[in-house]
């Protein structure tokens, strides 16, 4: 399955590639570079999912809308609500939580049992055991997929003025993308693109 004209929007068989055992990435943002480190024996699908997302280009243009002090950062809704769909309509199971929440851990966000698809958090405190132990649906915390290794100081200074706001918009965000949030918040930092490190 393609979508759209060119052959690297997306690939279903991407969503079958395994990640290494581990792999580092690069964020680089409009305040300045994030790097990650990210291991499979945490969260194996977890893991996989995130390589395949940065491997084919999914972190490109995305706005972090979510910014809540002493808590999380929070990105993953595509500019191209296509792109964002094809990829949330092949969630990975759910799995417990083996990497905890702790300060600069990236885990997926979720809805309820096998909802992780393209949206992560990085913790920007210890958030455990909470974010370890909440039960959502019937599933149990969120499991840990990565963890900064560099670059947390950025992190921690991204636009954190409209906290929760954008997130609570966020059927807004899939349906206009970012001409939908550069209108109502300015400010907003983004995800200029993502790569894996050798």
């Amino acid at each position: 399955m393609l979508v759209g004209c060119s052959p690297k929007v997306f690939k279903a068989k991407w969503t079958e590639e395994k990640a290494p055992e581990y792999f580092n990435a690069r964020f680089e943002t409009t305040k300045g570079n994030f790097d990650i480190e990210a291991r499979r024996d945490w969260s194996p699908a977890g893991v996989d999912r995130l390589y395949q997302l940065i491997k084919h280009g999914f972190y490109t243009d995305i706005a972090i809308f979510r910014v809540v002090p002493d808590y999380v950062v929070q990105f993953g809704i595509h500019n191209d609500s296509t792109i964002t769909k094809v990829w949330r309509d092949r969630p990975i199971p759910d799995e417990p939580v083996i990497k905890k929440n702790e300060v600069g851990t990236i885990s997926f966000a979720r809805g309820g049992p096998k909802t992780r698809t393209t949206q992560i958090f990085v913790n920007l405190k210890s958030n455990s055991p909470r974010l370890d132990e909440l039960d959502g649906g019937g599933v149990i915390g969120f499991p840990g997929i990565a963890q900064v290794t560099s670059g947390m100081d950025v992190v921690l200074t991204f636009y954190a003025g409209y906290e929760d706001g954008p997130s609570r918009k966020q059927g807004l965000i899939f349906s206009q993308g970012n001409a939908y949030l550069k209108e109502h918040y300015p400010e907003l930092d983004y995800i200029k693109k993502a790569y894996l490190l050798k």
